[in-house]
């Protein structure tokens, strides 16, 4: 990290020389190096060695009175690869940084140091960039805030915030993660997180509903998403929006089809330089057109395709192969009538049973959610 400071001071002030304080400070920090790695080198030794490794077991401080009779293992050697991986992590080495915090969490007895060393290795392998890991951490770290810290709600709702934040690595950047974020953010805990917290997130919530659209098979799965995601959109509308939201907003709370028009367009525009959104800004504006045909031919019974076209800012030749493939997709009950330039729609009426069915489903989550903050409200009073 030091020799990158210098080559970027070397940039700034258009210069070959390096001064003599960052010459001195690599010295430094090459020493620092040299001694950690010979603090620690009995102890790496030892963790790598299959016949050590074998006789350890799940209880740290039975495994830690092993290593000390048979090997001379101190807590002082323990805690320096905490201390190594710490200084290695500083230094740039996040490869390094996450062997050695994991190896210092095997070992350690020290709660909060432990908790410390997790985070660390999960911000060790996402600047690696190696989300499987990443994704094994994740699921480590949250279990870790739902037992360890269980008796303790307001650092629960921390350190869920900083989790939920920090999942939006993985999540927007590893394929195979995408499918999870809905499942992790729309669960009890973490939906009052978001709420409660950090609003802002139902940004990304909802991109991740609208793009899963063609990623998840089973449509009554995902419609869930989509009304669990417009309750909260209307919940938390007062205190938070964003062009995303207010589509949701405008297409099935309002049922304003210009406006949602008017509001995909910003949303593109936010998704192009949001982060960790630009790379799936094409993906929602095609899943958030076919959102609103279907929309619109579900309230309409007679659509006329240019009316429908501009809607969808495409062409009436554009549009009128969007809505045959939209038919076809969808398996939609409606006919197209090239002649008269429209599309017929036949809407059979919901049953009865199906009505209550449907309110049923919807009722589940809201009970779901008012146990969770039952049951955590009781652990807090049982603590106190």
């Amino acid at each position: 990290m030091t020799d990158y400071v210098a080559s970027l001071w070397q940039d700034i002030h258009d210069s070959d020389e390096i001064p003599q304080e960052f010459v001195n400070k690599r010295e430094e920090v090459l020493q620092r190096l040299s001694l950690f790695s010979e603090e620690t080198n009995q102890i790496d030794e030892l963790l790598n060695d299959e016949s050590v490794v074998s006789n350890l077991r799940s209880d740290k401080v039975a495994n830690l009175k092993f290593l000390e009779q048979q090997h001379g293992v101190t807590v002082e050697m323990v805690d320096m690869l905490y201390d190594y991986g710490r200084f290695q992590y500083s230094c740039g080495s996040y490869a390094d940084a996450a062997h050695l915090l994991d190896q210092f969490r095997i070992l350690s007895t020290d709660n909060d140091k432990a908790s410390s060393a997790s985070w660390g290795k999960l911000a060790a392998d996402i600047l690696t960039t190696n989300w499987e890991v990443v994704m094994e951490e994740i699921n480590k770290v949250k279990d870790s805030i739902d037992t360890k810290l269980f008796n303790n709600p307001l650092a629960q709702l921390e350190h869920r915030t900083w989790l939920i934040h920090w999942t939006l690595f993985p999540y927007f950047n590893y394929e195979p993660a995408r499918d999870n974020i809905t499942d992790t953010f729309f669960s009890p805990s973490f939906i009052n997180t978001i709420q409660t917290n950090c609003p802002w997130i139902l940004r990304y919530l909802a991109a991740a509903v609208i793009t899963n659209r063609s990623r998840i098979r089973n449509t009554g799965a995902y419609q869930k998403q989509l009304k669990d995601l417009v309750r909260i959109v209307r919940q938390e509308g007062y205190e938070y929006h964003d062009p995303l939201t207010d589509f949701i907003k405008a297409l099935y709370i309002d049922f304003d089809f210009e406006e949602a028009q008017r509001t995909l367009g910003e949303a593109d525009e936010v998704l192009k330089g949001d982060f960790f959104l630009s790379s799936t800004a094409e993906a929602f504006v095609e899943a958030a057109r076919h959102l609103i045909s279907e929309s619109y031919c579900k309230i309409h019974q007679r659509i006329d395709i240019k009316d429908l076209s501009a809607r969808l800012g495409l062409n009436q030749d554009e549009g009128e192969k969007w809505i045959v493939n939209l038919i076809r997709d969808t398996r939609m009950d409606g006919k197209l009538d090239y002649k008269e330039g429209t599309v017929l729609m036949n809407h059979p009426a919901n049953s009865v049973y199906q009505q209550v069915i449907e309110r049923t489903k919807g009722s589940f989550f809201r009970t779901s959610v008012l146990r969770a903050q039952t049951d955590e409200n009781v652990s807090a009073a049982v603590g106190k």
